[in-house]
């Protein structure tokens, strides 16, 4: 699931596989985090950085944070236009890793 060059890729498949487990599931983890995955989702799967923190009652600083680690996650992408970030959900990312997890369990 990560490219050329990442330091993940230097780890055997299944333990890459179990350190893209707990980068999501860390992700979502966190309640505000798990909501601007769904908001993303209900906006059609993309906003600024901008529009998102508008969406949310705590500081900027604390939405980028935020939006960082879902970035870290795979979960969301990010595109930088002059001033202006745009975060895409990467839905297909979270279904495949949440999957591989259930799978163990035979879900």
């Amino acid at each position: 699931l990560h490219g050329e060059g990442d330091p993940l890729t230097a780890r055997p498949r299944g333990l890459r596989e179990l350190d893209e487990i707990d980068a999501v599931f860390g992700a979502l983890a966190n309640e505000h985090r798990r909501h601007i995955l769904v908001t993303l989702q209900a906006r059609g799967g993309a906003m600024t950085a901008g529009e998102l923190a508008d969406r949310f009652s705590h500081t900027w600083s604390t939405t980028t944070r935020h939006l960082q680690r879902l970035e870290a996650a795979g979960l969301v992408h990010v595109e930088v236009a002059g001033r202006q970030r745009r975060y895409t959900l990467d839905a297909d990312h979270l279904r495949r890793t949440t999957a591989a997890f259930l799978g163990v369990f035979g879900g």
